[in-house]
């Protein structure tokens, strides 16, 4: 028989000595604050489909209310790598949401696919509530750049898991392609244009190299960047993702005429460019057509880096490539430049040596 308590025992949680969940770390209130420091910028992002409040225990969205018929869903999850690094040394954290959105709804246009929506997951040791409303700042911005809906999130403040003023994003795209119009195309052959559409700087790949070689360069982060007027290194470092999805979405619907897209993400043109062409074919490219930004010249020069390694491990100042029949390649690249892209002829689909087997073979070499 349990003994009875007395009436003069302290209740749970009285004792002067007891802990709480905020001893150990974690302030709920805090979480709770940034919620209301959210919401508006989520409200921002509402699309046909998506109209519901954050709160609940999941996101929804209306795929009929989207105007979708028969779809086919596309998921994609990404993070931001080390350039949250950057971000956290340099104090600026109102960019790395749109470079988060970016790689994964960049990740979901390459496959003829609309973004829906989103949710993001950022975990940290001790939560700042008016920095994470700047992260989901540049999350909204994201979703607004690519129409998707922000329904949802986690933000976890985990101490002891992470130093001090460390933190970590993921984040998750759903988007949707009416059966049967996803990429690659099945019909891509030789003699086909390659299109590459510039970037707006290193994006979200690479940045373990990058902060090496700023540390070679014995620059901070507040010092003039040497490639970039009127800003700081870490300013011009951060420069956010291009997202593409608008631009391409028009094209692809308006012209019928894209066989195949790449996001040259980790990996550059050898590692991202096969995976969206058949067995049998491979991208001659002409690096001479390349006008290299001023960013990659610098790191090229100060870390000593070889252009084999440039090639595989940054963008260069292509931040996607477009297959494209020959007959149609101008009109693709007229529309794609009246979106606002910079297009340029990079090169040609061509038979795959079966000596090499080769997906990328190039011609001319990168200017830096």
């Amino acid at each position: 028989m349990p003994q009875s308590k007395s009436p003069s025992a302290p209740s749970a949680g009285s004792d002067k000595n007891g802990l709480t969940y905020a001893d150990a770390g974690v302030d709920i209130d805090a979480g709770n604050s940034m919620v209301d420091k959210i919401k508006p910028l989520v409200r921002s992002t509402r699309r046909p489909g998506a109209d519901g409040e954050i709160g609940g225990f999941g996101g929804l969205f209306d795929l009929k209310a989207a105007g979708f018929k028969d779809p086919v869903l596309v998921a994609a999850n990404d993070g931001v790598g080390t350039k949250l690094k950057i971000a956290i040394d340099a104090d600026r954290h109102d960019t790395v949401g749109i470079d988060l959105v970016a790689m994964c709804v960049n990740d979901l246009v390459v496959q003829g696919a609309e973004p829906l929506f989103f949710l993001d997951y950022f975990a940290t040791g001790k939560l700042d509530p008016e920095q994470g409303a700047a992260i989901v700042r540049g999350i909204a911005e994201g979703c607004q750049q690519s129409g998707c809906a922000l329904i949802g999130g986690e933000t976890a403040e985990m101490p002891g898991m992470y130093a001090k003023g460390d933190y970590d994003l993921a984040g998750f795209a759903v988007g949707a392609a009416e059966r049967g119009q996803l990429l690659p195309a099945g019909d891509i052959e030789a003699g086909d244009v390659i299109l590459g559409l510039g970037s707006s700087g290193i994006h979200s790949n690479g940045f373990s190299l990058v902060r090496r070689i700023v540390e070679r360069s014995s620059l901070n982060w507040q010092d003039p960047a040497p490639f970039a007027d009127d800003k700081t290194l870490g300013e011009a470092l951060l420069t956010p993702t291009r997202i593409y999805v608008k631009s391409l979405l028009s094209v692809i619907r308006s012209t019928g005429a894209i066989k195949a897209l790449a996001h040259i993400t980790g990996g550059g043109f050898p590692d991202n460019i096969p995976r969206v062409l058949p067995k049998t074919l491979a991208a001659e490219i002409d690096l001479d057509a390349i006008a290299v930004p001023a960013v990659f010249s610098w790191l090229a020069k100060t870390g000593g880096v070889d252009a084999s390694e440039m090639l595989r491990t940054f963008n260069c100042g292509i931040g996607m490539i477009v297959v494209v029949g020959a007959d149609k390649a101008a009109t693709v690249a007229d529309a794609l430049k009246a979106e606002g892209e910079n297009v340029v002829t990079l090169g040609r689909m061509v038979a795959r040596s079966h000596e090499k087997n080769e997906g990328v073979v190039y011609k001319g070499a990168l200017s830096f």
